[in-house]
């Protein structure tokens, strides 16, 4: 199975040359020129490797990293920087934050695509079965994957994180404000009524499997995945 790739760069000669190299090589590659298209692709996609550019529009790279490590689906994916930037105190910040890897431009492609060899070996190494089960329903983590019983439940990413976090915390009571930081990472620009409409396709999904009386409200308070 390919591997995915994904490239969050705003110059678009390096995104294009890296796209094209890496595509050469055989990995599935999606480019992305700001953290904000970057947000769009991983709420459909789970990348096997991101490469992030410091220097970003808007929102920085390291911010980007750093939003990554607060999303529990992909905490753990592997992160390259990218950067024009080579003074070992930003090395040493974008490792704190939470980079795997830290390259300065300009960068070796070869070089490049044995460091990401590196980190997909790694990655792949230390994977393990990760199973959450509650009340019948069963979530594997590893497949991002769902059973109700026997059933197969279809969900979006972001719905999965959801009921992740649900699944996680039986019975207790989340506020809508936990719900966002902990489902699209502190300081998003996400309304709290987005969760509203998330929590309705989720509740709208169980139904199918007569489980969406499991997803209570509390009214003005937020919500609870009951077990009782």
């Amino acid at each position: 199975m390919k591997n995915t790739i994904l490239i969050v760069e705003d110059e678009t000669a390096i995104r294009e040359m890296l796209t094209f190299s890496l595509m050469q090589s055989g990995y599935i590659v999606l480019p992305a020129k700001t953290a904000i298209e970057a947000f769009k692709l991983l709420d459909d996609v789970t990348p096997d490797l991101v490469i992030i550019d410091w220097g970003l529009p808007q929102i920085s790279g390291l911010e980007l990293v750093q939003r990554i490590r607060d999303n529990e689906v992909i905490a753990d994916m592997p992160v390259i920087m990218l950067t024009a930037r080579a003074q070992e105190e930003d090395k040493i910040k974008g490792l704190e934050t939470g980079v795997d890897d830290y390259m300065t431009k300009p960068v070796s492609i070869k070089e490049l695509q044995a460091r990401i060899k590196a980190q997909l070996r790694r990655s792949s190494g230390f994977k393990k079965s990760h199973i959450i089960e509650v009340k019948g329903i069963k979530m594997d983590l590893d497949s991002h994957s769902i059973l109700i019983g026997s059933h197969e439940l279809s969900l979006s990413i972001t719905e999965f994180n959801l009921l992740k976090l649900f699944m996680k915390n039986p019975n207790k009571l989340l506020s809508r404000e936990q719900i966002l930081n902990h489902v699209w990472g502190r300081n998003s620009f996400v309304e709290l009524r987005t969760v509203d409409v998330h929590i309705l396709r989720l509740r709208k999904a169980l139904k199918k499997h007569n489980a969406e009386h499991m997803l209570k409200t509390v009214r003005g308070a937020g919500y609870k995945f009951s077990t009782s």
